[in-house]
């Protein structure tokens, strides 16, 4: 079995790249890993299916890294280095990078979904309309200032200005149409820098479509403020709507931007396949920010699934 560790220097605030990890790494019992980068090619075709591809970067990294992963049957290991780190959320890893390269050497895996569209995936979410702003403007200092504020920060500042845009949404039986200030189509149970996803999470095989109607500044705040504070699906009110399913299409009037994980990934319209516990990930748990065994409102809940040892 090898170690690939692939490092993103340009990740969150640079802090944490390759040299941090090596030297945790290391102590925790894995020497010399091979260090690749995902821009070189040769190495890739080496990953053996007992691997284990460990990515330091952001979610955009995590996801070239998941890519790779299922093409090798390998085992991908997250070690959070970016600004949103989502998908590192949804596995319940330790914050100590100490326990979580002692976690790695160990071997303890989670099966989790992949979400599928046209010839890519991905592991958090597809965005569009008004979600795909934060990716597309949140760069740079803004992004190194306020973290996964950042992309908060961009929705405010636009949101009063936008006036929505026509689509129909499918998902599996399910069809509505309307005008939608946004729409997000999840494979986990994360966005935005750690917002959760209510009754969701990244192994139910199933995809979490929630699409946000045009109303005014004040009452889209009270609706998000409810949802994260009581833990609970919106289902279909005045201002969202959310939909569970396997499969889901958006067509759009007009073309729109499509961002996945973060990057922008073409023009709507979008169709999107959840492939379920298709991946292997290094992890203690699969969260589940549903209500079952919940005495508070917005715990979350580790899926109750014995780990794998590899």
């Amino acid at each position: 079995m090898t170690h690939w560790l692939v490092a993103n220097p340009g990740a969150g605030d640079g802090q944490r790249g390759r040299k941090f990890w090596l030297e945790k790494l290391e102590d925790a019992g894995i020497t010399s890993p091979k260090c690749c980068d995902f821009g070189e090619q040769g190495w890739k075709s080496h990953v053996q299916p007992d691997d284990v591809v460990m990515v330091a970067g952001g979610d955009g990294s995590v996801n070239a890294g998941a890519r790779l992963c299922l093409e090798r049957n390998a085992t991908l290991a997250v070690l959070p280095s970016g600004t949103a780190n989502d998908f590192a959320r949804n596995l319940a890893l330790p914050e100590d990078p100490a326990a979580l390269c002692e976690l790695v050497q160990r071997g303890v895996t989670q099966r989790v979904d992949v979400a599928e569209f046209g010839d890519g995936l991905f592991l958090n979410v597809a965005h569009v309309g008004l979600g795909t702003l934060p990716a597309r403007e949140a760069q740079g200092s803004a992004k190194k200032l306020f973290g996964g504020f950042s992309y908060g920060v961009e929705l405010l500042r636009k949101v009063s200005a936008k006036r929505g845009f026509h689509a129909e949404i499918k998902c599996d039986k399910s069809f509505v149409r309307g005008r939608w200030l946004s729409i997000a189509v999840s494979s986990g149970a994360f966005f935005g820098g750690g917002n959760e996803i209510p009754e969701a999470t990244a192994n139910d095989g199933l995809l979490d479509v929630i699409a946000v109607k045009p109303r005014p500044l004040m009452q889209l705040l009270l609706t998000f403020f409810m949802v994260q504070f009581s833990g609970k699906s919106p289902k279909r009110t005045s201002t969202v709507v959310h939909l569970k399913c396997e499969r889901c299409d958006i067509l759009t009037s007009k073309p729109k931007t499509i961002t996945v994980d973060g990057d922008e990934a073409g023009k709507t319209p979008l169709h999107v396949v959840c492939r379920k516990h298709c991946l292997r990930v290094i992890g203690l748990s699969v969260v589940n920010t549903g209500e079952r065994g919940n005495t508070e409102p917005g715990n979350r809940q580790p899926e109750n699934k014995p780990p794998e040892l590899r």
